[in-house]
């Protein structure tokens, strides 16, 4: 007889998950780092990234850590220039980076079949080594977070993080040392999070529109806290980077609206300061979220476990998946199984 699985069953376990699966990737760091070191010895002139989805997030932050730690060009690809219309450029000493969680999806393989054969340097980052995707590339990066039960993805895109980071570190020479302890701080955060979760889920469970918003590293926080609020809770969810917020979006805050800010120690965090004075001035419930949440104007603050910069968006993730466990299943939703969703979406 099968035993009835409660809602969100999966997504919470996976959660839980993810201090292990941070300390086991630091810990096999050096299998990153000799595909590193195939790039160091050519170096590329730019880097493109392609991705969907949560990872495309992840695509973004490493977008982030490329031109900040590696003083590099970097850019996001759109898929379609290459497999609706057949666009060839010239990828000769470029970087290719492919985000995929399953290496399932035909549009990144093709635009990566394409971008080899146009003399790129191609990458796969994947969960799934023996994917498609994989083959597809010349060298491959594991993310190594385990089989993924639930639809959201949570431990494969903290994992995408922390392989990204590990990998691009070691292109410029580093040895992982501001990761070492990755595991203990998400433990650490998941445990400080608790009551702020559930304040967070009890505050916002009858909300209908949410903005979202980081600048710097933590946009990409940004950005994948809207899409699980969406995808788990059906909430309407926007994700803004805070100066493009206050560009004209800023118009349309008022005191219906909650705002999921991601506000981490460094230069991103301190650049929201001003961000979040402006929706507060107009009425909206600002809930901070970060190593830098008790050093901004909010009416809630989650405070995360303080690191480097460019590792904040590992951590502070953590505690914003926890509340779109909770919104979803305050709202009557199961986020192991979302509406008109699966698990590995094919588009090309």
């Amino acid at each position: 007889m099968m035993t009835q699985l409660r809602p969100g069953e999966h997504m919470a376990a996976e959660i839980s998950e993810q201090p292990s699966v941070l300390a086991g990737l630091v810990e096999r760091r050096s299998g990153i780092a000799e595909v590193a070191e195939k790039i160091s010895q050519n170096p590329p002139r730019f880097a493109l990234l392609a991705a969907r989805g949560s990872s495309d997030h992840g695509a973004l932050y490493a977008k982030y850590l490329i031109e900040v730690l590696l003083g590099l060009p970097a850019g996001l690809v759109s898929p379609s220039t290459a497999t609706l219309y057949g666009a060839r450029p010239d990828l000769r000493d470029v970087l290719f980076i492919t985000v995929s969680q399953s290496g399932g999806s035909p549009d990144l393989i093709e635009v990566t079949e394409a971008a080899r054969r146009q003399g790129a340097l191609t990458v796969s980052v994947t969960n799934t080594p023996d994917s498609p995707l994989r083959a597809a590339s010349e060298l491959g990066v594991d993310i190594g977070a385990g089989v993924e039960k639930a639809v959201a993805a949570t431990k494969t895109y903290s994992a995408t993080l922390m392989a990204l980071y590990l990998f691009i570190d070691a292109i410029r020479g580093g040895k992982g040392e501001d990761a070492e302890k990755i595991g203990e701080l998400a433990q650490q955060t998941l445990d400080g999070a608790v009551e702020g979760v559930q304040r967070a889920v009890d505050r916002y469970r009858f909300v209908d529109r949410v903005l979202t918003t980081g600048r710097g590293y933590s946009y990409a926080s940004a950005l994948e806290a809207s899409l699980k609020l969406a995808e788990t809770s059906y909430l309407a969810a926007r994700a803004y980077s805070g100066a493009d917020l206050l560009h004209g979006p800023v118009a349309a805050v008022d005191g219906e609206t909650a705002v999921l800010a991601a506000t981490s120690l460094g230069r991103g965090g301190e650049a929201m300061r001003e961000v979040l004075e402006a929706v507060g001035e107009r009425g909206a419930d600002v809930l901070a979220v970060g190593s830098a949440a008790n050093d901004v104007p909010a009416a809630l603050r989650i405070p995360v476990a303080p690191t480097v910069e460019e590792l904040a968006p590992v951590l502070e993730i953590l505690p914003i998946q926890r509340i779109a466990l909770g919104l979803s299943l305050a709202r009557g939703g199961n986020p192991d199984n979302p509406r008109g969703l699966l698990k590995v979406t094919k588009t090309r």
